[in-house]
């Protein structure tokens, strides 16, 4: 019978949970830590191999476990403490997040990790890095308000670096989703809204490879801007959003802000919400909902955009 496998993931070393043995079993999380790994867990003896996100330090394991066929689940952080609180594993060492792990594979079937295509991956990097650099560049700027005359050449010199280095990235990844086959389709069809821009989309293809691959209700959820119900008994709480890429969500808000003012049919929507004493948070996740279970199908079937369609959802 297939057994889980927990793996708690740390900068040099990965700690290992079977389900079936008492112990934990440590590796190098490095390649040869990894292939030890994997000789050490066959294909027809793991059921889930289960990782969370480790600030990326899980990256290398994850993509050698799933290149050898693996059965591997990458959850988020959130999803492991809940299920920890829930099994009354309130204590926390490495070696009892392995175990948890495990018990979590083999307790819940969990969506089973893609990994992401060479351009894909280098797609990801620059939008990262892209996002980095943003984010300094806008603390230098608040930094400009207040800076005396000693320091603001320094100040504006990093700040002329940070441009240039924003634009080069730019522009590499506007060549990547331009002459990658498998991404310049995607882009073009994401940008055909208005309010998507080549940003935009990249961020969404970077941080939802998944996307045009799941019904709506999987895609609102993986996002973060699924309704959730908060009913027990009789009371009847409000519905919210939480959890999911919070990257994914930055782009989608951005995009949805500037398509609720010209995209007639998501413009309607909005307003509409908005009379019925929708608070603007409301309205606008509601909205970033429905554009991003368009642009979903249109992913999915390959399809252009409708703006006619643009508030269904």
């Amino acid at each position: 019978m297939a057994k889980a496998v927990g793996i708690d993931v740390s900068k040099a070393v990965l700690d290992v949970a079977f389900e079936d043995e008492p112990t934990t079993v440590r590796f190098a999380n490095e390649p040869q830590g990894w292939s030890r790994l994997i000789e050490r867990i066959h294909p027809d003896e793991a059921s889930q191999v289960v990782l969370e996100a480790s600030g990326g330090y899980e990256q290398g394991v994850l993509a050698a476990l799933a290149q050898a066929g693996l059965p591997v689940c990458h959850i988020n952080a959130r999803q492991a403490r809940d299920f920890a609180r829930a099994s009354g594993a309130l204590a926390k060492t490495d070696a009892i997040d392995a175990r948890v792990l495990a018990q979590m594979g083999a307790t819940l079937t969990l969506r089973r990790y893609t990994a992401p295509t060479p351009a894909q991956q280098e797609l990801r990097a620059l939008v990262a890095r892209r996002a980095a650099l943003v984010d300094m560049r806008a603390a230098e700027r608040n930094r400009l308000h207040q800076a005396s005359a000693s320091i603001r050449a320094s100040v504006e010199a990093l700040l002329d670096t940070l441009t240039e280095q924003i634009r080069c990235l730019e522009a590499r990844i506007g060549r990547l989703l331009q002459h990658e086959i498998g991404l310049a389709e995607r882009a073009a069809r994401l940008e055909q809204v208005r309010g998507i821009s080549q940003t935009n989309a990249a961020s969404l293809l970077a941080h939802v490879p998944e996307l045009g691959q799941l019904d709506r209700k999987s895609i609102a959820k993986l996002v973060g801007v699924a309704p959730l119900n908060r009913d027990s008994g009789t009371q009847r709480g409000k519905r919210t959003s939480w959890g999911g890429r919070a990257q994914a969500r930055k782009a989608l808000y951005m995009a949805t802000r500037v398509a609720v003012q010209h995209e007639p049919a998501l413009k309607e929507r909005y307003q509409r919400l908005l009379e019925q004493g929708k608070p603007k948070k409301v309205a606008t996740v509601a909205c970033m909902r429905s554009l991003l279970t368009r642009l979903n199908a249109m992913l999915r079937d390959a399809t252009d955009w409708q703006p006619e369609l643009a508030a269904t959802g």
